[in-house]
């Protein structure tokens, strides 16, 4: 996941943002994350540019509230960062941390992002660190993620002490 994140961070870099980070779009080469499938790529300076008008894009389970609820103009890098999270969430548990039953409405409420449980409630062997930074990474209001995709690498490459 570290390795994942400073990907990530230098796509960000780039000017760009990933907006569908899921467990499908991450491939391995032994241990080196890949990160693929840019198809809903976004120049993050020009928000208005969409792969589809007034559509709702991402992966539902692993988008992030802002992509949900259809607020193209509050897609930032917190976005990713909040997929970073679902990622992590993921690894750390083997679901997304949003499920809905079975239905694309039941992923299209606020609700659904304020009811997962932390990894650590689910697996106790989960350092808490790693299962508070990953709540983090999941928030609902972008500005409580963590700043960055970068920041996350950092917090991850650190263990305990980088939270």
């Amino acid at each position: 996941m570290q390795r994942l994140a400073v990907a990530l961070a230098y796509v960000h870099s780039c000017g760009v943002l990933h907006r569908d980070l899921k467990p499908d779009n991450v491939l391995l080469r032994g241990e080196e994350p890949l990160l693929t499938d840019f198809g809903l790529a976004l120049d993050a300076e020009d928000t208005e540019r969409l792969s589809q008008t007034g559509g709702v894009l991402g992966t539902p389970g692993y988008w992030s509230p802002e992509q949900a609820l259809g607020k193209k103009h509050e897609q930032t890098v917190a976005t990713d960062v909040y997929g970073l999270g679902a990622l992590l969430y993921a690894c750390l548990t083997g679901e997304p941390p949003v499920r809905g039953n079975g239905s694309l409405m039941a992923y299209l409420t606020p609700e659904q992002f304020t009811g997962c449980p932390p990894p650590r409630a689910l697996f106790p062997e989960v350092p808490e660190w790693l299962s508070a930074l990953c709540m983090r990474c999941l928030a609902f209001d972008p500005r409580d993620r963590p700043p960055s995709a970068e920041a996350v690498a950092r917090a991850l490459a650190l263990g305990p002490a980088g939270i």
